[in-house]
């Protein structure tokens, strides 16, 4: 699904938020950021307390923020912006929609999925974002030795990371390093207060 959002050029105006020429052809990433740095990509980005963190520990990198609510994604831009991340872009758009049509082959160095949504109930699984097929469209989207960072409070769901992702002979489970851990997003947060823990695993392309 491909949602609109204004329209905005980065070193134009007061905004990271990007809106593509086209929805339909791949991302030209190199008009995205001002450095050709390695790329990573957090699908579904909520209020954007995790990528706006690790976006300012990490100038090195560039990192784009993915996100279908409009409300989010300018909660982000207002962090992005505050916090003058030249390293960290925007797009308002689904994120199956964009690993599976945007993001060019081989383009990633790292995805980020923290806390999808678990449709919990049996007849909504469907939609759950990380299943069989996404592990293929990962494969595509990653360097070589590119990673996928998956974080999630649900048990169910959890399981279902795991066993699609070894079911991949293109993927090897890895540590999730500290220094990521660490930084949480606005759920993972809620979710501790409560005393609920965070599952995580991590998976790199071989």
């Amino acid at each position: 699904m491909i949602l609109e959002t204004p329209t905005a050029l980065p070193t134009q105006t007061a905004t990271l938020i990007h809106r593509p020429a086209s929805f339909f052809e791949p991302l030209e990433l190199d008009e995205l950021f001002s450095a050709p740095q390695p790329l990573e990509v957090e699908l579904g980005a909520g209020d954007g307390s995790f990528l706006a963190n690790y976006a300012a520990r990490h100038l090195d990198r560039n990192f784009l923020g993915v996100e279908r609510l409009l409300g989010r994604l300018r909660k982000i831009d207002r962090k992005g912006l505050r916090g003058g991340l030249r390293n960290l872009r925007l797009i308002r758009v689904e994120a199956s929609y964009l690993i599976q049509y945007l993001l060019p082959s081989e383009s990633v160095a790292a995805l980020h999925v923290y806390f999808p949504d678990p449709w919990p109930k049996r007849k909504h699984r469907k939609n759950r974002l990380v299943n069989a097929a996404f592990v293929e469209l990962a494969r595509a989207v990653l360097k070589p030795v590119g990673t996928v960072f998956l974080r999630t409070d649900d048990a169910d769901y959890f399981t279902q990371m795991t066993e699609v992702f070894r079911a991949s002979s293109a993927f090897s489970a890895i540590p999730t390093p500290p220094e990521l851990a660490e930084v949480t997003t606005d759920f993972e947060r809620e979710f501790q207060a409560r005393g609920v823990p965070t599952l995580r695993v991590a998976y790199q392309r071989r």
